[in-house]
């Protein structure tokens, strides 16, 4: 099968828009949740309930086996065809499904003990905080077990090429946490026109029946893609199989780097959890409007990337492979840039208009997201530097880059909460993981067989940033006073954005050839 750049910006365009679908219903989420629960103790709680669960999904069939999942199992489709591929995914499948659940009831058993650690979950929180978020992370736990079969559906149906239906499960599991803040959550219910909508009165624990409602339905949309590919489950996991052996291999330092990923995520928190009410939360609506543009540029096009260039590997095709990345990683840098810098001079006015926070509150999330913000082209370009190395079954870079980056994050955030409050916090996020971007690109360039040029298009970038930030700010001042700031800032934005495409409509149009 002949591998085209054509083909992955195929594939990048189906993943990046129903990205920016999951993202919007994300953001209609989060709007829900936020005008129930405002910045309080209780959605702290929450969101801190989901750390531990989220990294044993990560760890177990998440972002580490899929990684390692991906190129062993493209390698099999293609050398020994799709039944053996299909063998290979139930063994793992089901190795995923025990290790999960054992280590969930372990985790449930010890969540009191986890919670209330001094380096653990959120020791800076009331005992009665502390005890809430040890009875959600127990609940959160069922979704949990639940994606780790959904996650690997998500890789095997990416491996046979398909994208829309692993693209549009993130949509499913947002809806299912919607109805969750909808209908379950609150106590009385929303008026929608003329229908009254029924309310459960379940509190936040509503919000985590959402979560694991969300999680059944990512893992039942996938199912007409295994049915199209005709899977058929086999028992067994058979650990004297090469294939599982070379998965396993792969997978061992990839789990470690993930631990190193999902440990930032536990730092994070426990150093926001000592700060004011309201800072564990105005750090996960940050990350989530930095996550809009890093999720539909270069989460898009890294997924989209993984298997076409480990089929490229499995060919030795190197000179194609190094063209791909270099492409790539230029064209991330140059448009990232512009767009972080739009996006942090139009957010003040939607975040306060869509959540209903004081002037306080929003100065807090806005200051965060621009910390995380400047991180945004160094995140993007991370997120194709690290699947070079996993598409030719190197995990032992990325391992230890990601001890690096936990370090560095460590001693940052440390540092600059101290100095800057939770803002310190996502700056720090910011400087350690473009170090690791950067840090990783470095070793690409010296161990690639063939010339590659990261001459950086940072200039560029900079210049279109200046544009769209002067013509964004002038917007705002204009009109603050003659329209709603919601739509000062939307017109604002793209106004600042349009101004930018002079600049980048090359890169822009590169693009789509990826």
């Amino acid at each position: 099968m002949k591998i085209t750049l054509s083909q992955i910006s195929k594939n990048s365009a189906i993943v990046a828009i129903f990205f920016l679908a999951d993202k919007g219903l994300g953001l209609v989420r989060q709007v829900i949740i936020a005008r129930q629960f405002g910045l309080s103790k209780e959605l702290d709680a929450f969101n801190v309930a989901n750390n531990l669960p989220d990294m044993l999904f990560a760890l177990i069939s998440g972002g580490a086996l899929a990684m390692a999942f991906i190129p062993v199992l493209t390698q099999t489709m293609t050398l020994e065809g799709r039944q053996s591929a299909w063998r290979l995914f139930s063994r793992i499948a089901n190795l995923a499904f025990i290790i999960t659940a054992m280590m969930a009831v372990i985790i449930a058993i010890l969540s009191d003990q986890l919670v209330n650690w001094q380096v653990g979950i959120a020791p800076g929180f009331e005992v009665s905080q502390r005890r809430l978020v040890a009875e959600l992370m127990r609940l959160n736990l069922i979704a949990t077990v639940i994606f780790s079969i959904s996650g690997l559906v998500l890789a095997g149906l990416q491996a046979n090429q398909h994208f829309l239906l692993p693209a549009a499960a993130p949509s499913l599991y947002n809806i299912g946490q919607i109805f969750g803040a909808m209908i379950l959550a609150p106590s009385k219910g929303y008026q929608i026109g003329s229908i009254q909508l029924p309310a459960y009165g379940l509190g936040v624990h509503g919000l985590v029946y959402g979560v694991i409602i969300g999680a059944v339905l990512h893992l039942l949309i996938q199912v007409p893609g295994l049915i199209k590919y005709q899977y058929r489950w086999e028992p067994g996991i058979q650990l004297k199989d090469p294939a599982v052996r070379q998965v396993l291999t792969v997978l061992g330092p990839r789990l470690i780097t993930m631990v190193f990923i999902q440990l930032i995520f536990i730092v994070r928190d426990n150093l926001a959890s000592r700060l004011a009410t309201g800072s564990v939360s105005a750090l996960t609506y940050g990350w989530m409007f930095f996550q809009v543009p890093e999720t539909f540029i270069g989460t898009a096009i890294g997924t989209a990337m993984l298997p076409s260039l480990a089929a490229l590997a499995a060919k030795e095709d190197w000179k194609e492979f190094s063209h791909t990345i270099e492409k790539a990683v230029h064209t991330l840098i140059v448009i990232t840039i512009p767009i972080a810098f739009v996006l942090g001079i139009g957010l003040g006015d939607v975040i306060q208009a869509a959540f209903g926070f004081s002037s306080e509150q929003t100065d807090l999330v806005l200051w965060v997201s621009r910390g995380y913000l400047l991180g945004l082209a160094g995140q993007c370009v991370l997120e194709v530097a690290v699947r070079s190395f996993y598409a030719k079954k190197d995990a032992i870079t990325p391992l230890w880059a990601a001890g690096i980056n936990l370090v560095l994050y460590l001693g940052l955030g440390i540092l600059l909460a101290d100095l800057l409050g939770a803002p310190g916090i996502s700056l720090a996020d910011c400087l350690a993981y473009t170090s690791e971007a950067i840090l990783l690109l470095w070793v690409f360039k010296s161990r690639s067989p063939q010339p590659v040029n990261f001459s950086m298009t940072i200039p560029r970038g900079a210049l279109a940033a200046l544009i769209g930030s002067l013509v964004s700010a002038l917007l705002i001042f204009i009109l603050r006073e003659r329209a709603y700031p919601l739509i000062t800032a939307l017109i604002a934005m793209t106004a600042g954005t349009l101004a930018c495409l002079p600049v980048l409509w090359k890169d822009v149009k590169q693009l789509t050839r990826l």
